[in-house]
């Protein structure tokens, strides 16, 4: 009876592989002195000692020997691949790196295969047959070392990320307060710690994106440097101004609105990126809902201070205002409308009808209107300051409620 040749190919190669299983050692130093001839690359890895490397020759051709003499089940999901895996992803090798390692290895275990068949006086058409095998296995198990390695990277980005957000959340904490903090952060996140910065935050719009998009390449495209983090219902920035001008980043940015955007005034070094953050949030209250635009704080300290105390806010309205704001709606309107005229024309009577379109005359009927409905002067420095706020402050009102 003729013998099956794929059983024995098996049987030659089970019977080779098994007697090679003693020189491993041997065959593990064949294979480091291959990579540093045949794989240079593993020179510039310092992280991954000499010994590590041998225990991983050694570890790897065993498990190869091991898996074509029968002795283990293979190649697939193979612990020690996947160990090897992890490990060089830990320490920085290169995957293409590794997986010609996984073949340099193939190369040896074939070539001590031959060399045990040669002593051993085996049938070579015989032999033949068991390279399908072996490189069987060597690719079964280059393919759980691929697997694992990129699960790896995966793991590490994911820590790399939440690291990154705990040390962004740190400082928009205040924790930058703290020198030798500010230093390390400053390094992992590419910053510097000194140097002026403006903290940008964007509200989250009802579709789920944010309103600001394209920033970073934007700022890239100025030598600007910053971090992006994702909040609960806003995306923060912190941009390092260095050398730019304040307004300049302000301008690159303000054609990338699709929201409420705001910015804090710039501020000095890491350490006060906490407070930027609180500014640049107070800022982005005084916009109204549905409006797309970046605003400053330069442009917004009224409505800032009144945003900061809505009760205070709330109560300089009705003080100023109560009475006009309980007529009916076209006469409160049309009452509004010319006190703020008014005042942005610098309390020109002149000014403010050219703008509103009719006689100077009605103007002055319409603020004696008003004087009379709130019982006190129009006029003089504490008027114009008290109406102006409680004006920002109906504005600012009736926008949020937008």
């Amino acid at each position: 009876m003729v013998a099956d040749p794929a059983e024995a190919a098996e049987e030659i190669t089970h019977s080779l592989a098994q007697a090679r299983l003693n020189d491993v050692p041997m065959l593990a130093d064949r294979l480091m002195s291959a990579i540093f001839t045949d794989n240079p690359e593993w020179t510039d890895y310092s992280p991954v000692p000499r010994e590590d490397l041998l225990e991983g020759c050694h570890r790897y051709l065993e498990r190869v020997l091991q898996i074509l003499s029968g002795a283990v089940a293979g190649p697939d999901d193979d612990d020690v691949a996947a160990a090897i895996g992890r490990r060089r992803a830990e320490q920085g090798v290169p995957l293409e790196v590794m997986l010609r390692t996984f073949r340099l290895g193939g190369r040896i275990v074939w070539e001590a295969l031959v060399e045990q068949a040669h002593a051993d006086r085996a049938d070579p058409d015989v032999v033949l047959g068991a390279a399908t095998s072996m490189w069987t296995v060597i690719d079964g198990l280059s393919s759980t070392l691929s697997t694992s390695y990129r699960n790896t990277e995966m793991e590490q980005l994911r820590r790399d990320d939440q690291r990154r957000h705990a040390l962004v959340e740190d400082l928009l904490s205040g924790r930058a307060r703290d020198t030798a903090f500010a230093q390390r952060t400053a390094k992992e996140l590419d910053l510097p710690t000194g140097g002026r910065y403006l903290v940008v935050v964007a509200e989250m719009r009802t579709d789920g994106s944010f309103a600001l998009r394209g920033q970073q390449a934007a700022l890239s495209g100025l030598n600007v440097r910053s971090v992006w983090q994702v909040r609960a219902d806003t995306l923060v920035g912190l941009v390092a101004l260095e050398q730019r001008d304040e307004e300049q980043v302000l301008e690159a940015l303000r054609p990338l609105a699709r929201g409420r955007v705001a910015a804090s005034p710039a501020v000095r070094g890491l350490a006060e990126i906490g407070v930027a953050h609180q500014l640049a949030l107070t800022t982005l209250g005084t916009s109204s809902h549905g409006v797309a635009e970046l605003v400053s704080l330069e442009q917004r300290y009224p409505e800032a201070l009144l945003v900061q105390s809505p009760d205070l806010a709330q109560r300089l309205l009705e003080s100023q205002l109560g009475a006009v704001l309980e007529l009916p709606v076209r006469e409160r309107d049309m009452l509004l409308e010319t006190l703020t005229a008014w005042l942005e024309e610098n309390c020109s009577t002149a000014n403010a009808a050219v703008r509103l379109h009719c006689h100077r005359n009605t103007v002055l009927n319409r603020l004696h209107r008003i004087t009379t409905l709130i019982g006190q002067p129009l006029y003089g420095r504490d008027a114009y300051v008290a109406l102006s706020l409680a004006l920002s402050a109906l504005r600012l009102r009736d926008g949020l409620r937008g």
